[in-house]
């Protein structure tokens, strides 16, 4: 029997890092996505979306409303509570119809979905924390239907700075980034999507990568990001998404 590849979520959903993690949206986290979605919902009114990792659905309501009318959104998470949270949230909002929007736990590496289930399936901030993210974009990659898009953006933790390099900064960056690759994450999975994209069977001439950076400026940001992690500033990549055919 293969090793199963599941591992604990070291960050989990305390408060802060719920903070985090709904500071998040679609124009800030998944902006790279919306020319493709844009134009595959013109082209199929009733597009069929996956959010896979959805945790408190921030980036997801923002997935779904770029898809109205007629688009349909599935959010899933192992943790029933977050996907309660997000439901909430949503529900909150207004903007969104949530008549289309569908909530269900799930495993990453199991996706409960039949084989070209969804025209677009996305993730975000989820394979670096995975042991093996391959085999989660794998399962994305089967559920997409072809001609669809699998979308993947994920941070590059090893490239986080911050002004002045306070030695204590740097000393407890060190022992964060090695305490979240002992649970079973990656330090510098930006970097390594193309690799991941390959050996879950894309082509390389179906994928495409960018990259984008982060900085936690405001008197706000620097207080969330404060509270959630060591540095002040982040450097993140996004994608890779690539076309199926």
């Amino acid at each position: 029997m293969a090793e199963d590849p599941r591992n604990t979520y070291l960050p989990g959903h305390k408060p802060s890092q719920v903070r985090h993690h709904e500071w998040r949206t679609t124009e800030n986290s998944c902006a790279y996505l919306l020319p493709a979605l844009h134009e595959l919902h013109a082209a199929n009114p009733s597009l069929k979306l996956l959010d896979v990792g959805a945790g408190s659905g921030t980036v997801t309501a923002g997935l779904a409303r770029h898809i109205r009318p007629g688009g349909h959104v599935t959010a899933t998470d192992l943790s029933e509570a977050i996907l309660a949270r997000a439901r909430d949230l949503m529900a909150a909002r207004g903007d969104v119809d949530m008549d289309r929007v569908v909530f269900q736990a799930a495993d990453a590496y199991r996706l409960p979905f039949p084989d070209g289930a969804f025209d677009v399936t996305h993730c975000h901030q989820v394979l670096a924390h995975l042991r093996d993210p391959a085999a989660a974009l794998r399962e994305m990659l089967r559920v997409t239907r072809p001609g669809g898009v699998v979308a993947a953006r994920e941070a590059d933790v090893a490239t986080m700075c911050a002004w002045p390099e306070d030695p204590a900064l740097v000393r407890f960056h060190d022992f964060a980034r090695a305490v979240h690759c002992s649970a079973g994450g990656s330090a510098t999975a930006g970097r390594q999507l193309v690799s991941w994209a390959l050996k879950a069977g894309a082509r390389r001439e179906q994928i495409t990568a960018s990259f984008g950076a982060r900085c936690y400026s405001s008197p706000e940001e620097r207080k969330m990001c404060g509270e959630l992690c060591p540095f002040i500033a982040a450097g993140t990549v996004d994608g890779p998404g690539w076309d199926l055919d």
